[in-house]
């Protein structure tokens, strides 16, 4: 069984692989088949969101460095328009985790699009961990914000979309990714960032600190829309440190809208139906949450 305890640029001695049939479909169209092996529980039992009464598709639209980046989405069949909301992927990319999640979306009423930031380089999905962060690291922030860009871009010309009511949501790589596109795009309306590295880690070194600026305790002051953290008091790779730090840093900047909710023994991943690390009833509430702040800012 696997143990995936935290965000982007975990140790090696967190992963133990599992090779079950559900996780090692080939290639589904655009987009890995099952749920990313490196982090699949034995015992899981992951929730599935059935298309029924939804439009789901693969998609791809150019990126400003000319790349033409794959999207998986899902919405409500019918004319629209429909609220958007980015969902942004943990380090394995869009598997089938992350398509369920833009279905909940859906089925709530919202077109969620989920871009592949990792696919320039290679799908991380059915990859080992080394490959995975090697993947990972090679997606900057310019890139991802660029990406970013691309997809609101794009989903402001689909007739089904309503371009003025945007969310984003990111989990673990993407919960950080969600605190800098919220600081960096005003078509932005809310974020809800699961588990995101908020600052560098107390042993990181300068490269490591360089390599992941923007960090969201920087630029804090920067938000254009509330964002709304969801984080566990026993992540391993979030210490409660960096979380005082966080808020400490929306105090001061008066984001009185954004605010971040610990979980009491939770770990990293808890939203992570398919872990070890899933905790059902913190898991829950975050989503009841999530649906509360969109609920009130896209709709």
């Amino acid at each position: 069984m696997p143990d995936l305890v935290r965000p982007e640029g975990a140790q090696p001695d967190d992963f133990r692989f599992s090779r079950r049939a559900l996780a090692t479909g080939g290639l589904g169209g655009l987009f890995f088949a099952g749920y990313a092996p490196a982090a699949l529980a034995a015992q899981a039992s992951p929730v599935t969101t059935p298309a029924d009464g939804l439009a789901t598709a693969n998609v791809s639209y150019p990126a400003p460095d000319g790349f033409d980046l794959p999207a998986y989405i899902a919405r409500p069949e019918g004319d629209g328009p429909f609220p958007v909301v980015v969902v942004v992927s943990e380090i394995f990319g869009v598997h089938e985790y992350i398509r369920d999640i833009c279905r909940r979306l859906a089925k709530e009423g919202y077109a969620a699009v989920a871009p592949a930031f990792f696919v320039r380089v290679a799908d991380p999905a059915g990859a080992e961990m080394a490959r995975v962060q090697e993947i990972v690291a090679a997606a900057g922030y310019e890139q991802v914000m660029g990406d970013v860009a691309a997809t609101l871009d794009w989903a402001s010309q689909q007739l089904w979309a309503d371009a003025d009511k945007v969310g984003i949501t990111g989990w673990c790589w993407g919960g950080k990714v969600v605190w800098q596109a919220a600081a960096r795009f005003a078509a932005i309306d809310a974020g809800v960032a699961w588990y995101g590295r908020l600052a560098p880690a107390a042993d990181a070194t300068p490269d490591q600190i360089a390599a992941g600026q923007p960090w969201p305790v920087d630029i804090a002051g920067d938000l254009k829309a509330p964002v709304l953290g969801l984080y566990g008091e026993a992540d391993r790779g979030i210490p409660l440190a960096s979380v005082e730090a966080m808020r400490a840093a929306l105090q001061r900047a008066s984001q009185t809208d954004s605010r971040i909710e610990v979980y009491p023994g939770a770990p990293h991943g808890f939203h992570a139906d398919y872990r070890d690390s899933y905790r059902p009833a913190d898991a829950a509430d975050g989503w009841s949450k999530l649906l509360a702040l969109f609920e009130a800012r896209l709709k």
